[in-house]
């Protein structure tokens, strides 16, 4: 009998520790979204970094500018990097959400693109212009026309104009709003399409060659490490926005996309 229960104290103990070890691995772990390019090429980047820091980073990739905060606010997913401020300033007005803003890594220049002109200034009048539908995105391309003057809105600096603050259009420009991931499959069809860096080295495009115009590296939308108030200053998020901001991660951004994505620090 005394055997018995040495055996089955021995058992509990051995089961007690595998669960405790168990609960340390996962706690290790942290789960990030992205968008495929370049925000998940960068986090691949970053995960041994990470594994010698003791973190396993989980990386889940989306094709779209929702689910990514939706999962974050939700709790199914620790954290995401794919968005700029205006944009999540906008989805957490309009959606009652508090994500918040961990560090700023890098700067995709907004372009314009075009299968039908070679240069902006065969813009016929009355032309097909594709923007991104969703607000700061629409904004910003919106903004990028206005300054290479082919519109004008009553304020050039507002990260929320719309097509109603046109106020003057020369060319009789004719707006297509579309999510902004459809925008690559629109080339054919219309005559502009503005396009976030991300969708266009997705689709093969080349920023610094294939854009008719294009934001200068003084653009002010950076792309953030974004999280809720409860995990920002959770060790594990914290040594990725270390990692993201490493000299390891400015070399890997500045020889991989050659100018087409910016160090944003």
């Amino acid at each position: 009998m005394k055997k018995l229960m040495a055996l089955l104290a021995a058992t509990l103990i051995l089961a007690g520790c595998s669960s405790s070890g168990s609960g340390d691995s996962n706690a290790q772990t942290l789960t990030v979204a992205a968008t495929a390019v370049p925000h998940a090429e960068i986090l691949k980047e970053v995960k041994p970094i990470l594994a010698k820091e003791g973190v396993n980073l989980d990386i889940k990739v989306f094709a779209d500018y929702v689910q990514p905060n939706a999962q974050v606010a939700e709790k199914d997913i620790d954290v995401n990097y794919f968005q700029t401020k205006p944009y999540l300033d906008a989805y957490n007005r309009e959606r009652g959400t508090n994500l918040v803003i961990i560090t700023g890594v890098h700067i995709e220049p907004f372009g314009a693109y075009s299968h039908k002109i070679k240069s902006i200034d065969q813009l016929p009048d009355g032309a097909t212009v594709a923007i991104p539908n969703d607000p700061s995105n629409n904004s910003r391309a919106l903004i990028l026309l206005a300054k290479n003057g082919l519109i004008t809105l009553k304020d050039p600096n507002n990260e929320l104009a719309t097509t109603k603050d046109i106020i003057a259009n020369p060319k009789n420009l004719k707006f297509k709003e579309l999510e902004a991931a459809m925008l690559p499959r629109t080339l054919d069809e219309v005559d502009l399409a503005l396009i976030n860096t991300n969708y266009a080295l997705a689709a093969g495009l080349n920023p610094t060659k294939d854009a008719l115009l294009i934001e200068d590296k003084n653009s002010p939308y950076v792309n953030y490490l974004v999280g809720r108030p409860d995990n920002q200053n959770d060790p594990r998020v914290q040594k990725l926005a270390q990692a993201l901001t490493s000299p390891e991660v400015k070399a890997f951004i500045e020889q991989k996309y050659h100018g087409a994505v910016l160090p944003a620090f």
